[in-house]
């Protein structure tokens, strides 16, 4: 899955995913709650890393594939909704199995 650049896309993508309902659900909750920002700050480091690393693998997917700047966008737009890079690791996957297809 990590071999392709649209492997590393889809992988980064769930974790990405999983780092933002992370800071959202759990570190937010705590500093506002039990005011205790610790969680905020390694969860908001790990998903700030986590969002370069996808932005680079998205440029470097689009890149390859020729990807159309609407595709590009919804694949962007996508990384700031929570839920959403879930549904586009799906749209992904579907992608990389027309690439496959292709050749």
């Amino acid at each position: 899955m990590v071999s392709t650049p649209i492997g590393r896309l889809r992988m980064i993508s769930i974790i990405e995913g999983l780092s933002f309902l992370g800071l959202l659900g759990i570190a937010m909750p705590m500093k506002y709650l039990m005011g205790d920002p610790t969680l905020v700050r390694y969860f908001g480091m790990a998903h700030g890393l986590l969002f370069i690393f996808f932005i680079a693998s998205l440029f470097e997917s689009s890149q390859r594939y020729t990807w159309s700047m609407k595709f590009s966008l919804f694949c962007f737009a996508c990384s700031l909704v929570p839920f959403a890079p879930f549904w586009l690791e799906l749209k992904l996957k579907q992608q990389a199995k027309m690439i496959a297809k292709q050749g």
